[in-house]
């Protein structure tokens, strides 16, 4: 920027800018134009196709904009006059192309000189190309919006962690879905026991009671052979009658042992190995339903653990979602309804594609506004594609948020401020505003044509 800047012309958003007037001299189809546009509202510049109407429009651009909105074939083909440019604004800052090489002069109210920068400062470069904005991505105009109001980063973070958390839970769902699946198709034995069987233990059981059987034999074999021996005592007594006594006394210990012994064999009873035997062939059958019944326990558990674990990343997310939108709630949005949702738009409940016309243009010039709050206006071009309905409720919305719109449509109706033909406003025609190449008419004065502003409820 070069040379002395006023404060005048900027005090930190103290003001809002807007176009005050607007001379257009031979740039693509404009022949010579002169307007007015109205303050607060939509000034709506209609006519007939290849009229100049989106010339208008592209002028602006380009005296505000810079040499980058210079249309590739600015100079009109008819004339030999090079294009003209003359821009008032509301903080009194003259803006002009003119001459040759349309050099820009800018100019503030204390005559002090300034260049493109001291445009940039103030002018917002989406509010003189709306459509590089609106033919973005949903994902774009969001990240536009949470740049400027300050929680971009913030909300990355979260939208990063939420995703996360919800690819952990989607995991950790499929997870239990299979094992619950698993569990399902398991067949389960209820006759068979908590535990696998072990067979060492089962044949200890069956070598004890072989044991036990045994000793029972020795006492038997035992019983056999007193009873063998008092037999023969009784048949030796007749041979040994010189030992009588001997032999009684020893008849009746034996005797006396005889009871004992039938005493104990009286109680002994054989257990039956038959049933063990049985279950050592059967054990490897049993522990398959062992087997089987724990694995069909286990999927049961672990997939209730995971739908324990997926209520709880459930619970984590929904935490997440409601810092998210306390983050939003709590932010200074440009327009009441607007918000961010999964890295897009919306507005009064609706994302972009759902929007109507008029609440996109809404949004679009709402967001522009807050990225430079200085600049009060914004260009559209085509707005035919609203019915009038649809204009008057964008209109009366500008004039309610004292924002300046120029916007062109294919019509020659009321609904529109003034009327392009042929490269003049309406009752301009023939005029001429430089009656030299590069030079302005100093005694050019006359009167600006009356522009239709919106009121409520008519055209």
């Amino acid at each position: 920027m070069g040379g002395h800047v006023s404060p005048f012309i900027h005090k930190g958003g103290a003001f809002v800018i807007k176009i005050s007037k607007l001379e257009i001299e031979n740039v693509k189809r404009v022949k010579a134009v002169k307007i007015e546009p109205t303050a607060n509202g939509l000034t709506l510049v209609g006519g007939k196709n290849n009229q100049g109407k989106t010339s208008v429009l592209d002028a602006i651009a380009w005296a505000l904009g810079g040499n980058k909105y210079r249309p590739s074939k600015a100079a009109r083909e008819e004339s030999a006059i090079p294009p003209y440019l003359h821009l008032t604004l509301s903080n009194g800052l003259i803006v002009e192309r003119k001459g040759k090489n349309s050099d820009l002069k800018v100019v503030d109210p204390d005559g002090q000189k300034g260049g493109q920068m001291l445009l940039d400062s103030f002018v917002e470069e989406l509010a003189i190309n709306l459509p590089k904005f609106m033919s973005s991505t949903n994902k774009e105009k969001a990240n536009i919006l949470l740049q400027i109001i300050g929680v971009g980063q913030q909300l990355h973070e979260f939208e990063i962690k939420e995703q996360e958390v919800y690819n952990r839970r989607h995991t950790i769902g499929q997870i239990a879905d299979q094992k619950a699946k698993f569990a399902k198709e398991q067949t389960y034995f209820p006759d068979a026991p908590k535990e696998p069987v072990s067979a060492s233990e089962m044949i200890q059981q069956q070598q004890g009671i072989l044991a036990k059987n045994g000793e029972n034999q020795r006492k038997r074999q035992q019983l056999t052979q007193i009873q063998a021996a008092y037999d023969q005592q009784a048949r030796e007594l007749e041979r040994l009658e010189a030992l009588l006594n001997e032999a009684h006394i020893k008849r009746a210990q034996f005797a006396e042992d005889l009871d004992i012994a039938k005493k104990d064999a009286l109680d002994l009873q054989d257990e039956s190995t038959e049933e063990l035997q049985a279950n050592i062939r059967q054990i490897d059958e049993i522990n398959r339903k062992v087997r089987a019944n724990l694995d069909k326990d286990k999927a049961e558990t672990d997939a209730s653990d995971y739908r324990v674990q997926y209520d709880q990343l459930t619970t984590e997310i929904n935490g997440i979602r409601q810092k998210k939108t306390e983050l939003l709630t709590n932010a200074n949005l440009p327009l009441p309804g607007l918000s961010v949702d999964d890295g897009e738009l919306i507005y009064n409940g609706q994302r972009w594609d759902n929007m109507s016309g008029s609440d996109q243009l809404k949004v679009s010039t709402a967001i522009v506004r807050k990225l430079k709050p200085d600049c009060g206006f914004i260009l559209l071009d085509k707005l035919e594609q609203m019915d009038l309905e649809t204009l008057q409720e964008f209109g009366q919305w500008l004039e309610q948020e004292g924002l300046q719109a120029i916007a062109t449509r294919v019509s020659t109706g009321e609904e529109c401020s003034i009327i392009i033909e042929d490269g003049y406003v309406a009752g301009q025609e023939g005029v001429t505003l430089q009656t030299q190449p590069g030079e302005i008419d100093p005694g050019t004065t006359w009167e600006l044509p009356k522009t239709n502003t919106w009121k409520a409820g008519e055209f």
